[in-house]
């Protein structure tokens, strides 16, 4: 939110010589993030002056409209002369005046202006929009000041358009919805500085009348719960916006519409009550204020036709729809050109509602962000009197005496405070008349309850004002102080957080990692040391994603959570693989321009639990019990956590030694050999077998196996897969779930023999239906203790070998720990070996 200070004093007594930097700190100590302080006047330098448009030439042949201007900036040039000046806007015309910066003067961003020749004239100086000079982000034509600006020609344009002022660009955070206005941020500062608040918000107004402003009906009390309105007629359509609340509205980066829209963005800013201008006229009989049925169209004020669900509100005329309650009006009753009667409504939302509908229909309105986070309902009505002064005292009119108020808001419920909650949860001693005092300045009411016990079971000795209870009221604006927790920090932040001592705890001592940390950082080490690289995706999924991945009907990665506030629509449902968003990663980077990648990530997957009903209510005014935390623990989805990798193109790159060699299905299960390596799983419990699992290739697709149970899967992706997410020919990927694995044995330190090896290669045929690792583990089993290392380095299949037959080479490494070994030895070794193979498998060492 931009607000600047000139405006926020008007609501609080602030110190005249407040410098810069207190303010940005005394909102920082509220709680309240500070993006920028910007001082205007410092972010022009130069002459920017007043200056009146004596003659427009409009120049021809060029690619776009070109006018060539004649300004008169008095003596600001020094020749009392009119500054040439050529400007592609169209929005002025002679005899208006406009805002122009000199040459040598330097605008935001560091645009240093001069004099050159451009369109074939001579052009000397800018006129210059809210954008060129950083008040806002209309780029659509030049400043045009009002006729209520009494400033001449060449003199400084500064003040006119509020660059003598000091902006404050702040971050809100969801919870503080009602400092996203200037009557909330001045009631903060009054706090910070402890001088006097004037709440515009106390205004007189008005109350409901019993012959309504215009026919209203409120069919959903729950999600509208007050709708107020009046009526303006005969109002001056072409009365313009004064350019004061122009130049409020462009710093706080609003656009002006026209008179009448202008306004209910202003009283928004000020009171942070949204508003809606109808055009009287253009409405349709009654207005109904009701849900929406499914399939209702409404075209919004942006010009999107909107199809509309069973939770959205909706304002209706007998037409139907004709605004998108508290997101957006129609266009069917926006005010026009010719409004001469504007109906002003002021009302009271749900916000869980608007939340919902702006996200469904990605219209993030300045309203919507204010109805999400809470709106003081009781304004309204001061809002909409605000409105309609504001509108007769700039655009004429004759305000109408009739004030509708259909008001069915629920008065908010007192807490129980325990005076003595502040001081045990936060270690500070907070006596229970600083308590009340703090919570008052809030807004809260505050009355003395009964005598109590404290019911803290972590209390720790006795607080100043124990057993006393505090029964609170919330003030209407303060919808986000529901529980004691809320007090206990709104008297917090008051106070200071800086009273609050940082004092950091103990570490006892002998605890480091767990076994369960230290396996993720061994695994993540060693896919890193092999070249893969990192990527933490996010864990949203489409409801696509699983017919993508070609998951059968009863596969048990297919059900996913469905998240009750999801970020996108598109994206409502928790992963239950690693796999999907991995591979949207991977996509991206190669759209990119990445040809050869190799990622991973370790993250958790989530998977409901069937038929397990809804987690207990469980408050925040004391510790859950351990029923508590098991009856939600039941309820919250499996979250075992899982390592993938992907591969597409060349593992090892080409270059001037030659062709590089793409990566194959053999490389992602080498990765999934490595993590469980890494893990701490010997190699003699590992096994890996041919298997058929999606999204894998059925021919090219192994399972993982430690001590009989499958871990994971690895291999080449299948080609409708590949097709579907729009990935190369060969993609590979791995998937294993770290928690399935057993616990990392203890291992002991190998015998480092100081002896040579005795090297022998051994080529054995088989059958093809015989899997590499079975041939391995014979061979191991019958090498005896001996075997230091085995492995394959060679497959080969041929016609003299036979049909249906391959021959499979090891390497086989022999090494005693006491002595050399003789060819004897090896050679006998190397024998059991090829006869266990033989008796098991059926091999036979290839040309014997």
């Amino acid at each position: 939110m931009r607000v600047s200070v000139s405006w926020l004093r008007e609501y609080v007594d602030l110190p005249a010589d407040l410098p810069t930097g207190d303010l940005e700190q005394a909102l920082v100590d509220l709680g309240i993030e500070v993006e920028s302080v910007v001082d205007l006047a410092a972010t022009v330098t130069g002459q920017l002056v007043v200056g009146e448009v004596r003659e427009i030439e409009e120049l021809t042949g060029f690619k776009k409209p070109i006018r060539f201007c004649r300004v008169d900036v008095g003596d600001a040039n020094g020749t009392g002369e009119p500054q040439e000046i050529v400007c592609g806007a169209r929005n002025f015309a002679v005899g208006d005046r406009v805002v122009v910066i000199l040459p040598g003067g330097v605008l935001p961003g560091g645009f240093a202006i001069g004099a050159r020749k451009t369109y074939g004239h001579n052009s000397a100086g800018m006129i210059c929009s809210a954008k060129e000079l950083g008040l806002g982000d209309d780029h659509s034509g030049i400043i045009v000041l009002g006729p209520d600006v009494t400033a001449k020609p060449g003199d400084d344009a500064r003040p006119v358009v509020g660059l003598d002022d000091v902006v404050l660009d702040l971050e809100i955070t969801p919870d503080r919805g009602y400092a996203l206005s200037l009557r909330g941020l001045a009631r903060e500062l009054s706090h910070a500085f402890d001088v006097p608040l004037h709440d515009p918000a106390l205004a007189p107004a008005p109350s409901g009348t019993e012959t309504p402003a215009y026919p209203v009906e409120v069919r959903d009390t729950v999600g509208c719960d007050r709708f107020t309105a009046r009526l303006v007629r005969g109002v001056d359509p072409s009365a313009p916006t004064p350019s004061w609340m122009q130049q409020r509205l462009v710093t706080a980066g609003i656009r002006s519409i026209s008179l009448p829209v202008d306004i209910t963005n202003y009283v928004m800013l000020e009171l942070g009550q949204p508003m809606h201008a109808f055009d009287a006229d253009r409405v349709v009989g009654p207005l109904v204020v009701r849900r929406a049925e499914a399939g209702e169209k409404l075209t919004t004020l942006d010009g999107v036709n909107r199809v509309l669900t069973a939770d959205d509100m909706v304002i209706c005329d007998d037409s139907g729809p004709i605004s998108l309650a508290a997101v957006m009006g129609g266009e069917t009753s926006e005010v026009v050109a010719d409004t001469t009667t504007v109906l002003f409504e002021a009302a009271h939302w749900d916000p869980a509602m608007v939340g919902r509908t702006a996200r469904r229909h990605k219209l993030f309105s300045e309203a919507a962000k204010r109805w999400e986070r809470g709106v003081d309902p009781a304004v309204a009505l001061v809002a909409l009197e605000r409105a309609v002064r504001l509108l007769t005292e700039h655009g004429g009119g004759t305000p109408g005496a009739e004030v509708l108020d259909i008001d069915h808001v629920r008065p908010r419920t007192p807490i129980t405070l325990p005076a003595d909650l502040p001081t045990r949860r936060i270690g500070v001693e907070y006596p229970p008349a600083r308590v009340v005092a703090l919570l008052e300045r809030v807004g809260c009411t505050v009355a003395q309850g009964v005598d109590r016990l404290s019911e803290d079971p972590g209390a720790v000795g006795v607080a100043s004002g124990a057993g006393t209870a505090l029964s609170v009221t919330p003030p209407t604006w303060r919808p986000d102080l529901t529980d004691p927790a809320d007090l206990v920090e709104e008297v917090v932040r008051l106070d200071g957080y800086d009273r609050v001592p940082s004092v950091l705890p103990t570490a006892p001592p002998g605890r480091g990692l767990t076994p369960r940390q230290r396996r993720r950082r061994a695994v993540a080490g060693s896919l890193a040391e092999r070249g893969y690289v990192e990527v933490l995706a996010h864990p949203f999924v489409s409801p696509e994603l699983a017919d993508q991945l070609g998951l059968a009907a009863d596969d048990p990665r297919r059900p996913a959570v469905r998240l009750a506030n999801p970020l996108s629509e598109e994206e409502p449902l928790l992963r239950t693989t690693l796999l999907g968003p991995l591979l949207g990663i991977l996509k991206r980077n190669l759209g990119r321009g990445h040809r050869d990648l190799a990622l991973y990530e370790i993250g958790a997957v989530f998977h409901p639990r069937v038929g397990a009903g809804s987690p207990p209510a469980m408050g925040v005014d004391r510790r859950p019990t351990d029923a508590e935390f098991a009856a939600a623990d039941a309820v919250v989805p499996a979250q075992p956590v899982h390592v993938a990798v992907v591969l597409a193109g060349d593992l090892d790159p080409a270059g001037w030694w030659g062709a590089g060699r793409p990566a194959g299905w053999a490389d992602a299960i080498e990765a999934a050999r490595d993590v469980l390596d890494a893990a701490g799983i010997p190699g003699e419990r590992v096994e890996v077998r041919a298997a058929e699992y999606a999204p894998w290739h059925p021919g090219r697709c192994a399972e993982l196996r430690v001590d009989g149970a499958v871990v994971g899967h690895a291999g080449e992706l299948h080609p409708v897969v590949v097709a579907a997410l729009e990935l190369p020919r060969r993609t590979c990927a791995m998937e294993l779930d770290l928690d399935a694995l057993p616990p990392t044995p203890v291992t002991p330190a190998p015998t480092v023999s100081g002896f040579p090896p005795a090297l022998i290669d051994v080529a054995l045929v088989v059958d093809d239906s015989v899997p590499a690792e079975q041939v391995r583990r014979a061979l191991e089993a019958g090498a005896g203790e001996l075997l230091e290392d085995v492995r394959l380095f060679d497959v080969y299949s041929g016609a003299q070998l036979g049909d249906g037959r391959r021959s499979l080479a090891y390497k086989l490494t022999f090494r005693a720990p006491d002595r050399t070994l003789t060819v004897e030895e090896a050679v006998a070794a190397r024998d059991a070996a090829v006869a266990v193979a033989a008796e098991r498998l059926g091999a036979t060492l290839r040309g014997a």
